[in-house]
């Protein structure tokens, strides 16, 4: 049944949008384009690696030019065949790519852009694509580097500064050189596109106002992925920096190791000199044989096999002092022995173990070695039937050794909460140290 005319029934008119607004929808569309485009390439490392570094050989432009100049030249084919003029980022994209990696990829992606316009009959879309791409590569061979990244959105607020600064200081300001070169560029293609329309492709506003909200999106459309990829090059940065700090605070930790145990071996052949000389130099070349592996190892990561290996070397020098009052027993589950773990972890663990276990204790002693996994987390423990530890000293125990905060801190700072040291014993019944060591992939960064 129709609706009566007037009635509550009656048939709503369809809407449209007006020319205005459909302009800076499209306008708005064409920045939420930009941007997620360079959010994506910033996340694929290659893409990241080539952000990082000014000087480019060609395989990096190359893979630039790919990555950036498909998407765009997608979407300009995109406006050519569903007259979607949102996806056209022909200015922007071959501006961005000579800014950013000079002017012969910036002119190859300008070029691959304009191929889907070429197809249709805008004969001077591959020149002006190509000369965008051109000034942009000019202007980076030009302008500082740093200038180029701190080019961001909010650019316009900072202009009238910008330029006092300029003529108080008779001087080129490159963030306004380059704002005036986004709107020269825009201000050519408006012209040429108003000249010879249709053969030459420009958004036409039918207003002042609008025509300014045109240049505006174009400098925020330019400024926005300079803005992305510059806080994931500084992201990298940081990680990098973080990286080189962790390196040099386990480098320090384990240097302090060496002189701790050199000088406690040492101070064993001091005791064996007078009274047993043929012990003494057995224990020298023993000591020499395993600093020498312990100079030439710059590893920070390493399987506990060879953590094992460089324990019983250790444990031989140890065995030739103590002879038959030292046993060492290992209980060691093979699915560990490939696990990663900190080098010098467990070498610290022994020393304390012979030094506060058994250096005043009469009688035999055992060494009890041992690894299993939890789950996700691989347990190793250093344990002895020595003299054992207080109650009272067992809290401040960690803190108090060289050798035992230098492995509780080396686990804290390589897996946070995750890794630990725990230290259990009591008078007259040995001590235990557990350590505990996610399984995870971030603990396998033997790269470090």
């Amino acid at each position: 049944m129709a609706a009566r005319a007037g009635g509550p029934d009656m048939l709503q008119e369809p809407k449209f949008l007006s020319a205005g607004q459909f302009l800076l929808t499209t306008l708005v569309v064409k920045l939420a384009a930009m941007a997620a485009l360079a959010t994506m390439l910033a996340r694929y490392h290659r893409f990241r690696h080539i952000l990082i570094f000014e000087q480019r050989d060609w395989p990096d432009r190359l893979v630039f030019a790919l990555g950036f100049g498909l998407p765009l030249a997608a979407g300009v084919a995109s406006r050519v065949l569903l007259n979607y003029d949102a996806a056209d980022l022909m200015l922007e994209g071959a501006f961005l790519a000579g800014l950013l990696a000079g002017p012969y990829t910036g002119a190859l992606v300008g070029f691959a852009i304009a191929l889907p316009a070429l197809a249709v009959g805008e004969y001077g879309a591959p020149f002006f694509a190509i000369g965008c791409g051109f000034a942009g590569g000019g202007l980076r061979e030009a302008c500082p580097k740093e200038e180029i990244w701190s080019f961001s959105p909010f650019v316009l607020l900072s202009m009238p500064r910008y330029v006092w600064r300029m003529v108080k200081r008779v001087e080129v300001n490159w963030q306004v050189v380059l704002l005036l070169a986004i709107i020269g560029l825009e201000a050519i293609r408006t012209a040429i596109g108003a000249r010879y329309s249709p053969r030459f492709f420009h958004l036409s506003s039918p207003s002042p106002w609008l025509t300014l909200a045109v240049y505006l999106a174009t400098v925020i459309t330019v400024s926005t992925p300079i803005k992305i990829w510059n806080n994931a090059r500084i992201e990298h940065r940081l990680q990098q920096q973080e990286q080189l700090l962790l390196t040099a605070k386990l480098e320090a930790l384990k240097s302090q190791v060496n002189p701790h145990f050199l000088f406690n071996t040492l101070a064993s052949v001091s005791s064996l000199i007078r009274s047993q000389p043929e012990t003494a130099r057995e224990v020298i070349q023993k000591l020499s044989g395993l600093l020498r592996k312990l100079l030439s190892n710059h590893e920070q990561f390493v399987t506990l096999r060879e953590e094992l290996a460089a324990i019983d070397e250790y444990l031989d020098i140890e065995v030739i002092r103590f002879g038959k009052r030292l046993a060492v027993q290992k209980s060691i589950a093979a699915d560990t022995l490939d696990i990663i773990i900190p080098s010098l972890l467990l070498q610290p663990l022994v020393e304390n173990c012979i030094k506060h276990g058994f250096a005043r204790k009469v009688g035999p002693g055992t060494i009890t070695l041992r690894s299993w996994r939890e789950g996700s987390t691989a347990v190793i423990e250093v344990a002895d039937d020595g003299l054992g530890i207080s109650t009272e000293r067992l809290p401040q125990a960690l803190s108090l050794g060289i050798g035992l905060n230098n492995v509780n801190e080396r686990l804290r700072v390589l897996y946070g909460a995750a890794g630990r040291l725990v230290l259990s014993g009591s008078p007259g019944k040995g001590a235990c140290a557990r350590v505990e060591i996610p399984l995870s992939p971030a603990s396998e960064r033997i790269a470090v």
